[in-house]
Order: structure tokens, then C-alpha cells, then sequence
């Protein structure tokens, strides 16, 4: 298929054009049969010339183009209706009636406190235009009213709250919240193009809208991504602002797949200054060589490197209920194991050449020893619970 997306250096353009173009060079195959062998790209500083010569060829429309901060009022209806008139008529003119997406915004309901929005009214004609144009030429339209968008390369301080609160935190400048009460629903741009592909391949969402409720109806006059996320302002930059505190607290939070924290999280660290991509961590050192925390989870415990020295034995120790994997990656080693109270020694011998996962087992002293004579051994250590100095749970005890 030969794609035509308009406003393709927009956000969402960006993300789309870079996807369609990821499936274009076989780079994307998790869409199934779907098959790209064009992507135009359409933008302010695009020509008529090739808008017309776009309009003639392409097989499916996503018109994102629009207008969202302009010097007066009057541009929105210009940017958001006029456009669409201009990309309607060149494909009429070549009697294209491929399927045409277009983007409006869920303020485009008028509803509430977007009655008076003239950004929502210049959508609303928009979207009518679409549906005119549909009986018209028998084309189909899918008319998707977006709500909070956020997500990478979503520019800040111009139309998103949550781009810009990254931004800003991310390069430790203030942000203002007048309401920490108020009420978002969110669409993360790597569900919004999935969604956009599904549409390309005639399964778009289908809904009606309640207000700014959506209904989904198989047979809906409107389009919708089924994946959003409801929240408040408040708990938007409380997460944001724990994230800026990740290279001095080493906490990873929980972030499930499909949740608002991972994508959250996403978005946040494609903010971050060159000088902050990477940060400094503290290294435990004495004359056996050294110890250093990687990773906290909220829940499931940390990450540690240990480095020792030729000939150096750590360890000899057990726990209660605290449990380990240590996986040497460089260097080779002898970790040991004992039941307290036995006598019988499991010896595991281990090498950076053949990586693997050891258990460190409750209830039994163990120790890691350096076998070589001029080499660090390096070991990854993983452990089920964060140390806790006033409960440590480990007791000194020779293998």
C-alpha cells in the first residue's frame, strides 16, 4: 500500500511515518499481512505539486495535519477546516476515494468545558466535512477524536501538559499545576499508532460518543483507541517527579506491561539532558575489590555487581528468608554452599565463557571464591529484597 500522511512532522505524524516505514523496510512484522510500499510525507513545507501527485497515487489517507497554537482565533478554522477541504477536493480531483483518516480531538464534542473551545468547533467542522465527503464519494472516513496524548518526541510547552511537565523536571525547571484534582484521560503514542495500523488494515474501533464518553458500537459513526489511561494532574507529576529521583534512590518502579508508569516512564527518560542520560553510582571498595548496587524494584528486590580480586573469597554467610542468583560474567570462580548444621559442601564451579544463574539458598552459608591468579571475577548479583540495614537477615558462618 502507498501511504499519505499529512502533517508528518508533527507528533504523531513522526511516530506513524516512523513505524509505517519500519513495516515498509521489514523492520515491524508484529502487524501480520499488512504491506507498505510508500510512505508520503506531507507537511507545512511539502508543495501543492506534490500533494497533488501524493492525492493521485496513495491507497490510504491519515490526515494529521491541523492547528493547534495559533496567533488568533480565526486559524484554527483555516488550519483545521481549510486544510481538510484542500486534501478532500485534490483527491476528488483524481477520483481517489481510498479509505481518509482524520485526527480531531475529543474537545471536538463540545461538551462541557469545551463548549466554547474555538480549537474544538474548527474540529467539529472537520469532522463533519469528513462525513459530507463520505456520503458524496462513497469513501470510507474514520474520524478519531483524540484525548491527552503524550509520549516521545511530543514537543513541550506548546500543546502538552505532559510533555512539557517531563521536559521541565527533566531539566530541573519549575512547572505550574493550578488543580492537582483534575481529571485526564490519556493515549500513549505507541497505542495510538497501533491503532492507526489496525485501521489501515479495516479494523478500526468503532464508538459513538456520550459527551466525552466513549461508546464502542461496531457500527459507530466515529473511531477510537480501545487503550487509554484515566488519572489526575496530581498523580501524573508526583510519578514524573519519583522518576527524576531514580539515579539517587536506585528505584525502578513497578512498571507492568500496558501500564500508564511504564509508558510514563518512557516518556520521561526521552527528555533527559545529555548530562543526565548518565549518572554516577556508588561503588563500595575495599582491598578485596568492590560491591555496588545497580537496580532497587519497589518489590521485588535489587540488582548488585560484585568485582573480587585474584585469590579473594567473599561471602561466607547465610540468610533466613533473603535469597540470591549470582551469574559470574567474567573471570572464573567457585561459589560454595552449605546447610547450617551440615557438614556436606555443593561446589559450583563458574566462568564468565559459560554464564549461568546460581541460587543462593536460605538457610545455607555460602561464599564466591576468585580462582585465578591475575583476573577480577565480575558477578551479577540479584536478590530478593532490598538491604535493610536494621534487618539485615545475614549471619557470618564459614562454608
Amino acid at each position: 500500500m502507498k501511504i499519505l500522511v499529512t502533517g508528518a512532522k508533527g507528533f504523531v505524524g513522526r511516530n506513524l511515518c516512523a513505524q509505517l516505514n519500519n513495516i515498509k523496510e521489514g523492520k515491524a512484522k508484529c502487524y501480520g499481512d499488512v504491506t507498505v510500499s510508500e510512505v508520503y510525507e506531507y507537511d507545512i513545507d511539502s508543495t501543492v505539486e506534490e500533494l497533488d501527485s501524493y492525492c493521485r497515487d496513495c491507497n490510504f489517507v491519515f490526515n494529521l495535519a491541523g492547528v493547534n497554537r495559533p496567533q488568533n482565533q480565526e486559524e484554527f478554522m483555516q488550519g483545521n477546516f481549510g486544510f481538510a477541504s484542500t486534501l478532500l477536493d485534490t483527491l476528488k480531483k483524481y477520483g481517489n476515494t481510498c479509505p481518509v483518516m482524520i485526527s480531531s480531538s475529543i474537545q471536538a464534542t463540545l461538551a462541557g468545558r469545551f463548549g466554547t473551545s474555538e480549537y474544538g468547533k474548527s474540529k467539529k467542522a472537520g469532522e463533519e466535512l469528513m462525513f459530507e465527503y463520505s456520503k458524496e464519494t462513497g469513501a470510507e472516513v474514520l474520524v478519531y477524536r483524540f484525548p491527552n496524548l503524550f509520549g516521545k518526541w511530543c514537543r513541550p510547552n506548546y500543546n502538552s501538559a505532559i510533555a512539557t511537565f517531563c521536559n521541565n523536571i527533566a531539566h530541573d525547571l519549575p512547572i505550574q499545576v493550578n488543580d492537582r484534582s483534575v481529571e485526564m484521560e490519556l493515549l500513549y503514542i505507541d497505542d495510538l499508532v497501533d491503532e492507526m495500523i489496525s485501521a489501515l488494515k479495516g479494523a478500526a474501533h468503532r464508538c459513538e460518543f456520550d459527551g466525552v464518553e466513549t461508546v464502542p458500537t461496531a457500527d459507530g459513526r466515529y473511531c477510537y483507541c480501545p487503550i487509554t489511561h484515566k488519572t489526575t494532574l496530581g498523580e501524573i507529576v508526583d510519578m514524573i517527579y519519583s522518576f527524576a529521583e531514580q539515579p539517587k534512590t536506585l528505584n525502578i518502579p513497578e512498571i507492568p506491561e500496558g501500564s500508564l508508569p511504564k509508558k510514563l516512564y518512557s516518556t520521561y527518560l526521552s527528555y533527559l539532558p545529555k548530562e543526565k542520560v548518565s549518572f554516577p553510582l556508588k561503588m563500595n571498595v575495599d582491598d578485596r575489590g568492590s560491591f555496588t548496587e545497580l537496580v532497587h524494584t519497589l518489590n521485588c528486590g535489587q540488582v548488585s555487581i560484585n568485582i573480587s580480586k585474584p585469590g579473594i573469597t567473599k561471602g561466607q554467610h547465610w540468610h533466613n528468608t533473603k535469597w540470591e542468583f549470582f551469574i559470574v560474567v567474567s573471570g572464573h570462580g567457585l561459589i560454595q554452599q552449605r546447610r547450617v548444621g551440615s557438614d556436606e559442601v555443593l561446589n559450583f564451579e563458574v566462568s564468565g565463557d559459560k554464564i549461568e544463574a546460581v541460587h543462593m539458598l536460605p538457610g545455607y552459608t555460602h561464599n564466591i571464591i576468585n580462582l585465578s591468579d591475575t583476573n577480577d571475577l565480575v558477578t551479577v548479583m540479584y536478590c530478593n529484597e532490598i538491604f535493610n540495614p536494621n534487618k539485615p537477615d545475614t549471619y557470618f558462618e564459614k562454608v
